[in-house]
């Protein structure tokens, strides 16, 4: 096939499926953007990384406290973040309540910012198909009327050529909000293992740090 003439076959195909189908492109162009950039801003917040957090969290409930400070030196991982919150409000000498309420507005803080971008993936899943409808309608309102005003002389071969045309924009839409689709359970599954793996840390940080109360105003 000649690629020249590639741009031009697109065009015309675009063409047969009328407004909706180029708005329907238009989103798929942006489900691809949305779908690398949250890829690569999930790698970026670590979402996938948890080794050093969690080995941070060892050595504080060993009382390594200064081991624990340099394990997480310098990491930009959501789990990392939330440690050091956590680990930094236990310090401060904010009683419980308040260092656990401390460390909960930080993890909503992170979660919002893991979350980022996935309203926009949700609302071309669910847009994408009511515009290939949309699409759909239109060209058969407009098969039938031509259908109406050819009256007996209607040519079976043009109506059905109309109808597949009409046709299109649905099945563009459904190419465009599965994998945009997809792409959200992906992430919001991310998002939430992050969640849950903050939470156990945070929880684990907290109790090693009541047990070390305890033990301290233990009776000698």
């Amino acid at each position: 096939m000649d690629m020249q003439a590639v741009p031009g076959a697109l065009a015309a195909f675009l063409d047969k499926g009328g407004v909706a189908i180029w708005v329907i492109a238009a989103l798929s162009v942006a489900t691809l953007a949305l779908i690398l950039w949250k890829t690569w801003r999930l790698m970026v917040l670590g979402a996938w990384a948890g080794a050093r957090a969690e080995r941070a969290v060892a050595l504080w409930q060993g009382r390594d406290r200064d081991g624990a400070r340099k394990v997480l030196a310098g990491r930009l991982g959501l789990r990392a973040r939330l440690v050091r919150a956590a680990m930094a409000a236990l310090e401060d000498g904010l009683p419980e309540t308040a260092a656990r309420e401390e460390t909960t507005r930080v993890a909503r803080g992170l979660l919002a910012e893991a979350r980022t971008g996935l309203r926009a993936l949700e609302l071309i899943a669910t847009i994408a198909p009511l515009l290939g409808l949309l699409g759909t309608v239109l060209g058969m309102i407009e098969a039938f009327q031509t259908l109406e005003e050819s009256g007996t002389r209607a040519d079976p071969a043009a109506l059905a050529g109309g109808i597949w045309e009409a046709l299109l924009t649905t099945a563009a839409g459904m190419a465009v909000a599965i994998p945009a689709a997809l792409a959200l359970g992906w992430f919001e599954s991310v998002a939430a293992r992050a969640q849950h793996d903050m939470e156990d840390l945070a929880t684990r940080l907290f109790l090693a740090a009541a047990r070390v109360g305890i033990q301290a105003g233990a009776p000698v």
